[in-house]
């Protein structure tokens, strides 16, 4: 069973609860099914945990265990909310709120702020800075541009860390945190600018999760009508969860403990912010009896990649490595990562672009390749250099999708037609779907071709040809849908933020990249003072750095190029020298800083104790159970048969056959003399592991599957004779 990273944009909806699971692995399963109780999900970069958590979902509504209506989904980003919700509509499982934190706070605001507070919500701000402009002019304090945003994020930060003004120079100092200014004028300028929003009678982003948590705490009957609206939780990104924002899910959830969580500490790359993943490490000690789930079959990378990354994690530090999870890869092998180093940065722009152009002159779509840099600062260069070669691009993080003027215009067009296609006579000759659709959008201004070059011409074709190709796939997956079932389609994808795919290059930073897969990824400028960035200065900085590379090699499916440059300007002294982080990873950088067993262990799965046994004892010892791997490709093996063998079916075998027929022969005495089939003492499957295997001493046979403690003891020293070359050493009865 496989866990496919791509996926039919319309795949047809399953017809039972059942059918919800069918293509999951063991683990999956495990999630999918664990309906009750608190639910933890230790989930690797590309191990399909929203994959797990959907069909865990979706599972629990099909088979009635759990109402629509009853479930709250919430996760960090628009794009993945709305991710959650395209996929639980293709699960049959309709009606699910899947939000942002702060969008489920917000439409609870909505709600219950008259009966709470009394008139209408204040107005949200879209920009905080302006009032924090206004906070330190008002405090005499002085603010260039950059110490402007800084400030904001300070205030900010300590929002979601619910740190007052009064209290902000000790949080500070404590936290480690490079602050812009003295945290004495900062906390100036923070309660300045409080009072500035009461006096304008707005509230902040922030306010919005400060104000839902104030009145869950303070009104006890609201919070008892929104727990008997929401009684089933799912969070996921949990490492990522600030104290604000965990205060809210305990305000949500009550005594209850119908909760499932999903996270990975070692994608923990937003503590600037207030994240931390001490909430998801605590989880087991919180709830006692919580399931654990551990997905760590990759179904995203290469054995290469993924190889890589397990590396890069074993070289980290602190309490997010020691539960760090060793990925193993379920994709056949491909290339090696590539290390380039360059003379400059402009040399190595435009190296990425040549081998972005080869990979997309060999087939590789150009939106299936990604340039992954620390700071946005880097993007202009390769901006520069993709124009240069004729390479279209979109800058992540820009305008969404949906509120493009071309795309509105066109969404325009697509719906009149729609409602009077028939009294359009561009539409009189064309008949199916795509047609009609290359027809309306032929008035806006696509072509069968792209304009030369790049730009905004490009950019606004890319847009309607990306409409296009989901009309092209919307009739292929539904033959008898109709351009008003396009339309509906259209709307659905735009209140869910579900875009289509655009052709071009992404450029992005690594932490926009969080959450996002290409078939190749550049990662690029990975030297000293970039990566690690320069203003990472303690031991918990330098590993979120360490951790943010990580984010980006596992973004690659099967191409991962990394490169960095040893000077910024042609000409410039060459006084750089590649991140620390690749030491002992990449050729000839010598031993690295030692790799150590992946503390978070194997996959599988943990039993909660379910409470407390009586006398006052510990809960009962959990159980864990890891996966077997191929000796030969590393993958991880679910059949019982390849399991025996320790390696699939098709790899490679390298059998002793003199050794096999002589363990065939010795097991043929052996079951004469007990009265029992052959295989009673040994399968053939077994028999041919240790023929491949060829054990020298006792542990290595009892790690071969089928030869279990008491077969060891009645066995083995006959076995490992025969293998020693030697002859049998006791009868069948051990004498």
């Amino acid at each position: 069973m496989t866990a496919a990273t791509h996926s039919t944009l319309f795949p047809q909806v399953p017809d039972s609860a059942d059918a919800v699971l069918a293509g999951l692995d063991p683990e999956q399963r495990e999630v999918a099914t664990a309906l009750h109780g608190p639910v933890c999900v230790l989930a690797g970069a590309g191990t399909g945990k929203t994959r797990a958590i959907t069909h865990r979902i979706a599972y629990g509504v099909r088979a009635g265990i759990l109402q629509p209506a009853s479930v709250l989904a919430v996760t960090f980003t628009n794009r993945a909310a709305g991710e959650m919700r395209g996929r639980l509509r293709q699960l049959g499982a309709s009606g699910v709120q899947a939000r942002t934190f702060h969008s489920a706070a917000l439409r609870q605001l909505q709600f219950f702020w008259p009966k709470a507070v009394g008139g209408s919500l204040p107005r949200i701000v879209d920009r905080k800075i302006k009032i924090v402009a206004d906070a330190a002019a008002a405090s005499r304090i002085r603010l260039d541009r950059n110490e402007l945003r800084d400030v904001t994020s300070e205030i900010e930060w300590s929002k979601v860390t619910q740190t007052v003004p009064s209290d902000y120079a000790a949080a500070a100092a404590k936290s480690g945190r490079l602050i812009p200014r003295d945290a004495a004028e900062i906390a100036q300028i923070y309660g300045a600018y409080e009072d500035l929003k009461r006096e304008r009678s707005v509230i902040d982003f922030e306010d919005v999760l400060l104000l839902a948590v104030g009145i869950l705490q303070d009104r006890h009957d609201i919070a008892d009508q929104v727990r008997a609206q929401y009684q089933h939780f799912v969070v996921d990104e949990y490492q990522d969860v600030s104290p604000l924002q965990q205060r809210l899910l305990e305000l949500w959830l009550g005594d209850r403990d119908s909760l499932c969580v999903v996270g990975d500490a070692s994608q923990t790359i937003y503590s600037f912010t207030g994240a931390t993943p001490d909430h998801l490490l605590n989880f087991r000690t919180r709830h006692p009896g919580a399931t654990v789930v551990k997905l760590v079959r990759d179904y995203r990378s290469t054995p290469q990649v993924v190889h890589l990354a397990n590396g890069l994690l074993s070289q980290a530090r602190g309490r997010a490595a020691d539960h760090r999870l060793e990925l193993i890869s379920q994709r056949d092998a491909g290339a090696e990562p590539v290390y380039t180093e360059y003379a400059d940065e402009p040399a190595e722009a435009e190296g990425a672009a040549r081998r972005i152009r080869a990979l997309i002159a060999d087939g590789v779509p150009a939106s299936e390749i990604a340039v992954l840099f620390r700071t946005n600062s880097q993007s202009e260069i390769y901006e520069q250099a993709l124009a240069d070669a004729g390479v279209p691009y979109q800058l992540r993080g820009a305008e969404r999708f949906f509120e493009r003027t071309e795309v509105r215009e066109a969404g325009a067009a697509l719906r009149g037609a729609a409602r009077f296609g028939g009294n359009d006579s561009l539409l009189d000759d064309v008949i199916d779907l795509p047609s009609q659709v290359r027809a309306v959008l032929s008035t806006k201004g696509w072509t069968t071709q792209p304009p030369a070059g790049s730009g905004a011409a490009r950019d606004r074709w890319e847009s309607l040809a990306a409409l296009v190709r989901l009309a092209e796939d919307f009739a292929g997956a539904k033959p008898d849908a109709t351009l008003s079932d396009l339309v509906g389609e259209l709307d659905e994808r735009a209140s869910a933020q579900h875009a289509p795919t655009v052709e071009g290059v992404t450029l992005a930073s690594l932490h926009a990249a969080k959450g996002l897969e290409w078939d190749a990824v550049f990662l690029v400028g990975l030297a000293e003072g970039m990566m690690p960035i320069t203003y990472a200065k303690t031991d918990e900085q330098i590993e979120e750095e360490r951790r943010l590379l990580y984010v980006g090699v596992t973004r690659a499916r099967l191409h991962l190029s990394l490169s960095w440059a040893l000077s910024r300007s042609p000409g410039g002294r060459a006084g750089r020298r590649p991140s620390r982080f690749l030491d002992g990873l990449r050729p000839g950088s010598g031993a690295g800083a030692g790799a150590r067993a992946a503390g978070g262990g194997p996959g599988g799965v943990e039993r909660g104790s379910g409470g407390v046994e009586s006398g006052g004892a510990k809960s009962r010892r959990r159980t864990s159970r890891s996966p077997a791997r191929c000796r030969v490709c590393g993958r991880t093996l679910t059949d019982a048969g390849e399991m025996k063998l320790m390696r699939c079916e098709d790899c490679p075998s390298d059998m002793d056959e003199g050794l096999y027929e002589r363990l065939r022969e010795w097991r043929s005495g052996q079951a004469e003399l007990l009265g029992q089939p052959a295989y009673c003492v040994f399968t053939d499957k077994t028999l041919i592991a240790i023929a491949e295997v060829a054990p020298d001493e006792e542990g290595e046979l009892a790690r071969i599957p089928g030869v279990g403690v008491r077969k060891l003891n009645r066995f083995g020293s006959d076995v490992l004779a025969i293998c020693a070359g030697g002859d049998p050493v006791r009868g069948a009865d051990g004498n």
